[in-house]
């Protein structure tokens, strides 16, 4: 990070990084981590005080196919690519996948219609084991679904995936093979000069010789501080319910709606932690920080659950969340690269970024390459890192003898909703990215997360929290990691 106060002098490149990735979602995460992997020095700059901490936190989390995307479009082919690529670094990584098929179901005349249509566009896309169901079939794979379903299409490969760990992981990659990860750097402004661009920041200036622009929500305000008008954001809001693990035995697939040009509309879908999930809205907002719920979209959530599977309102709800869409004023991923500027935007990333994370960050590598970037592999690249599992089909700390055996930690229940174990909070305030706060470490281990939301065990994880965390865990480094070692 460079601290000089001479705009000159920062714009002259001396310690400069070769390439600043500004947002730590998982599409930043996955950049960083691709391009760390290279003889270069990169940086991965953030606002917040964690990464995965906007979009990439709040979203359906389930790893697509591709199947719905518009054939030919660079979202259709990155997505697709994206699955095959996330697939493989999950079971490299052990971040938790259940691939637990997807069903699409027609409701009306239309809808039913338009099933052959959708089939044809699954087969365009590679997704050719999709088959159209009758209304018995229908009701045989999902017996509680609400009276009137007409029929629907299969989507076997469909897959529920830990969003919060995927990002995590990319991250820790990229930190593990060099990449510096500044945390609490709100970007505020911009000084270009003849070999480096320097961001300004709330910690700091932060220069590079070449900038890529995957912020996320903020991508088209950065976009217009290096001068560019070419598109705008409209914060999307999506509202979900999370009902009680007990109503896990009505859903064990994702069941959707025929797609509109909004999205996939409201569905309901087992989670990776054993819940089921009813949502999202599609809210379009001015307000970029608008993640609270809504008594409107409470409303329209449970209408329609009523008539998707009224079973599902008789349980409990655990917990209710909202997040924000990056929508623009267009039909496709928004990534181009300016080889004069040095500059590279990644816009317009919707849900899909999180199956599409890895294949965007392999065409972002391509398009740095074209643009004059010298790309040199590196051969001493670490082992990925091994993520503890947080996913409820998959053995837990809780339930391993032989590692509570080893370590009694591991046998110290401190969330009972959830059952995360002492050692878990240890392992996730020692990790190389450690939470910042109480929702960092519910995403890195469900404390909290479970049918409580923290009131059984909210005091003690906090205290955990207090007494564990490293001194610069606000800013997600270690403490030996200075402003004169992050240069």
């Amino acid at each position: 990070m460079t601290t000089d106060p001479s705009a000159a002098d920062r714009a002259g490149a001396p310690g400069a990084f070769d390439v600043v990735v500004v947002g730590a979602g998982v599409v930043g995460a996955a950049i960083a981590r691709d391009l760390a992997g290279h003889r270069l020095s990169v940086a991965l700059v953030e606002a917040r005080d964690d990464v995965g901490d906007g979009t990439s936190k709040a979203n359906t989390a389930i790893l697509h196919t591709g199947f719905d995307a518009k054939p030919g479009t660079l979202e259709s082919r990155l997505v697709r690519r994206g699955y095959e690529l996330l697939s493989g670094y999950a079971a490299e990584t052990g971040i938790p996948v259940e691939r637990v098929g997807a069903l699409l179901v027609a409701w009306t005349d239309e809808e039913l219609d338009a099933l052959p249509g959708l089939r044809d566009k699954a087969a365009e896309n590679g997704c050719t084991r999709c088959e159209i169901v009758s209304a018995d079939e229908v009701y045989r794979q999902v017996p509680d679904l609400g009276p009137g379903a007409l029929g629907g299409l299969t989507v076997p490969d469909e897959s529920i995936i830990c969003t919060w760990t995927t990002t995590l992981a990319l991250a820790t990659d990229a930190r593990a093979r060099g990449a510096r990860v500044l945390l609490g750097h709100r970007v505020t402004g911009v000084t270009e000069g003849p070999d480096a661009t320097v961001l300004h920041t709330t910690r700091g200036d932060v220069a590079g010789r070449w900038i890529v622009n995957a912020a996320g929500l903020g991508a088209d305000v950065l976009d217009r501080m290096l001068g560019y008008d070419r598109f705008t954001v409209t914060p999307r809001r999506g509202e979900l319910f999370v009902y009680d693990k007990l109503a896990r035995p009505l859903v064990d697939r994702i069941v959707l709606p025929v797609p509109s040009s909004r999205g996939k509309g409201v569905l309901v879908s087992p989670t990776i932690y054993g819940n089921v999930m009813l949502g999202p809205t599609a809210e379009d907002l001015d307000d970029r920080t608008a993640t609270g719920t809504s008594e409107d979209g409470f409303a329209f959530l449970l209408d329609k659950g009523r008539k998707l599977m009224p079973k599902l309102l008789e349980e409990e709800v655990t917990a209710t969340y909202a997040g924000l869409r990056a929508a623009i004023d267009r039909g496709d991923y928004l990534i181009e690269a300016d080889a004069d500027r040095r500059y590279l935007l990644v816009g317009g990333i919707r849900s899909t970024g999180l199956t599409a994370g890895m294949a965007i960050a392999e065409h972002v590598h391509g398009l740095l390459a074209g643009a004059g970037l010298a790309l040199e592999p590196r051969a001493d690249l670490p082992a990925p890192p091994r993520m503890p599992n947080i996913g409820e089909a998959f053995t837990r700390p809780y339930q391993d003898a032989d590692l509570i055996a080893r370590d009694p930690e591991y046998g110290r229940v401190v969330c009972f909703c959830e059952r995360v174990t002492a050692g878990e909070i240890r392992d996730a305030l020692a990790s190389p990215l450690p939470p910042a706060g109480l929702d960092g470490l519910r995403r890195r281990t469900r404390a909290m997360n479970g049918r409580c939301q923290g009131f059984f065990c909210g005091a003690e994880v906090a205290a955990r929290l207090a007494a564990g965390a490293p001194p610069c865990a606000s800013a997600g480094r270690p403490a030996a990691e200075t402003k004169e070692d992050a240069r």
